[in-house]
């Protein structure tokens, strides 16, 4: 016997995202701003001077990569059951990618589901984490492996918060945007070559540009099923980076740029980007102070951590693969030969 279900309906999942300063607001309902120490320092003042709640809590958890686990998302839970938070109730996730993935998974999974808004005070998470609705926390084989997606109500993006960023994390941004630029926009790309980030109006300008190419693709392809997989570029290398490193030498940014360098690498090899292009891609990253090196102690141990990515399957890895500046192939025929070539290659760094 067979019993159908029918579950052919679409779910509107459509937010705006605000690039502006904050304006006041006022939630009927219990609110929880989930943040850590060091941006509760710089920007919680701030926020609760815009944000009002019937009930308004404050949830921190410690700052760093490394405490993005299930421990964080205990802490934060426990703090919604014990003010017995219903599912009309709202998580705003205050800081950068890390608090923005966990408060978004913990949303996800509280009580099946409530809503959250994102607050993103980092370049990174301003440009690129914070929209697609993609939640999560790591584990000890690696990045992101659980999590949900789970899009917010909101996104608002005030570059007032970038004014207390430090010069790695700003870098770190950077990544995320070059990414974007070589994969979907060469105009963009060139447009990076010669724009002064320094100036106020040229980095609003910048990051309207790469939330538009974002939300973009994350239009045609919410779970991923297809070209938002580009968006991946330079991650499938940089979360092995990661992952070697612990989480503590490089900010994610940072590992991406590794990344983004050793997928261009592999692209040269296949015949799918020129050593000119790779290497203008290469001195925009430095222009920032973006790492570019990475010394591979073990090139098989990086290619088994491959097989740790999502987006692989048992026996094959998937690879975003830049073609030329402004495309991209998604592909998991690259021979392993290849791949460990380039591997080596970073051995001898």
């Amino acid at each position: 016997m067979q019993v159908h279900i029918s579950l052919k309906q679409v779910v509107d999942n459509s937010y705006n995202i605000t690039i502006d300063t904050l304006h006041e607001v006022y939630y009927d309902t219990k609110v929880a701003i989930i943040t850590n120490p060091k941006v509760a320092g710089l920007h919680l003042s701030y926020l609760l001077s815009k944000v009002s709640a019937k009930e308004l809590y404050i949830i921190t958890v410690p700052d760093g990569e490394e405490y993005k686990n299930q421990d964080s998302i205990n802490t934060i839970l426990e703090s919604l059951f014990n003010h017995k938070f219903n599912r009309k109730s709202l998580l705003i996730a205050l800081g950068g990618g890390v608090i923005g993935d966990m408060t978004g998974y913990a949303a996800s999974i509280y009580q099946r589901g409530i809503d959250f808004v994102q607050v993103p005070t980092t370049l990174l998470s301003q440009v690129d984490a914070s929209v697609g609705g993609k939640t999560g926390m790591n584990n000890s084989y690696g990045k992101n492996l659980i999590g949900a997606f789970h899009q917010p109500v909101a996104v608002k993006i005030d570059p007032r918060f970038l004014t207390t960023l430090p010069s790695r994390e700003f870098g770190a941004g950077v990544a995320e945007i070059v990414k974007m630029a070589v994969t979907f926009n060469k105009e963009f790309f060139d447009f990076l070559l010669t724009a002064d980030l320094k100036d106020t109006q040229v980095l609003h300008e910048v990051i309207k540009k790469a939330v538009r190419t974002k939300a973009d693709v994350v239009a045609q392809d919410e779970k991923e099923n297809g070209i938002r997989a580009a968006l991946n570029y330079g991650h499938t290398f940089g979360h092995v980076v990661e992952n070697e490193t612990k989480y503590k030498k490089y900010l994610h940014g940072e590992a991406v740029a590794i990344g983004m360098v050793m997928a261009n690498e592999t692209s040269v090899k296949m015949g799918l980007m020129s050593e000119a292009e790779a290497n203008s891609i290469k001195e925009l990253l430095q222009k920032y102070n973006l790492p570019t090196a990475y010394q591979i102690q073990n090139s098989e141990s990086f290619y088994e951590t491959f097989f740790l990515d999502k987006k692989s399957s048992d026996s094959t890895v998937t690879f975003i693969i830049p073609v030329g500046i402004g495309g991209v192939k998604i592909t998991n025929e690259c021979k392993k030969s290849l791949v460990m070539s380039v591997l080596d290659s970073f051995g001898e760094c």
